[in-house]
């Protein structure tokens, strides 16, 4: 079973996400909480797979809330859930830590999916939504110079490029497919990247390469 926590300060959609979810077979809520200090309290003493946080919050919104259960040895994987697609607050959840962000008006089966996706060790930002969230915040006439960056210092010439791609929004398939490469040598590659950045998912390492300036908004 993946045990699910849900946060959000409005108890009706707590209650729309507990009723999803606990139609599935393979999922359950474990708990719940109206605000991010509350739900860090009470994820001290409950075991969560995965957590659905919403951002906006009184107390203590999701992005510090985020922050501190990623500080945890023992932390579930944060899906942010925002009612905005270009949310600044987003870009911030996804750097403290979260595995996901969707829209809450996404379709139940995408909420799902996530979930799954996200509690198997995958992350979920559609890479249309993190390009545009990006470009946002990130100002390509300022973007730095990626040898300057000690995150990218022990990364071989292929990682690089199989990092580039990544935050390009490329999936394994797609990478392997346009390097030549074999699927399960991708997904080796992607497992170097992620020890030797200190990355905890991809969403961490499409956010290092906009940051570095190893891609700059508006490359495909």
């Amino acid at each position: 079973m993946i045990r699910v926590f849900l946060v959000d300060d409005q108890q009706l959609v707590r209650a729309g996400f507990r009723m999803l979810i606990e139609s599935q077979d393979d999922m359950e809520v474990v708990g719940e909480a109206g605000d991010g200090a509350e739900a860090t309290e009470r994820l001290a003493v409950t075991s969560a797979d995965i957590v659905l946080m919403d951002v906006r919050m009184p107390r203590m919104d999701g992005v510090e809330a985020t922050r501190v259960l990623a500080a945890r040895s023992e932390r579930p994987r944060v899906v942010v859930l925002t009612t905005f697609d270009l949310d600044e607050y987003v870009y911030n959840a996804l750097r403290a830590g979260a595995s996901a962000f969707l829209l809450k008006d996404a379709q139940p089966e995408m909420l799902l999916s996530a979930i799954r996706d996200v509690h198997g060790g995958d992350a979920v930002v559609a890479p249309s939504v993190t390009r545009r969230m990006l470009e946002r915040f990130l100002d390509a006439d300022e973007a730095p110079d990626p040898r300057d960056d000690r995150r990218l210092a022990d990364l071989t010439a292929r990682e690089r490029e199989v990092l580039e791609l990544i935050a390009q929004g490329q999936s394994n398939t797609e990478i392997a497919s346009g390097l030549f490469l074999a699927e399960a040598t991708v997904k080796t590659h992607v497992g170097r990247i992620l020890a030797k950045t200190g990355s905890r998912d991809r969403v961490q390492l499409v956010v290092l390469g906009y940051e570095s300036g190893l891609v700059s908004p508006g490359d495909r």
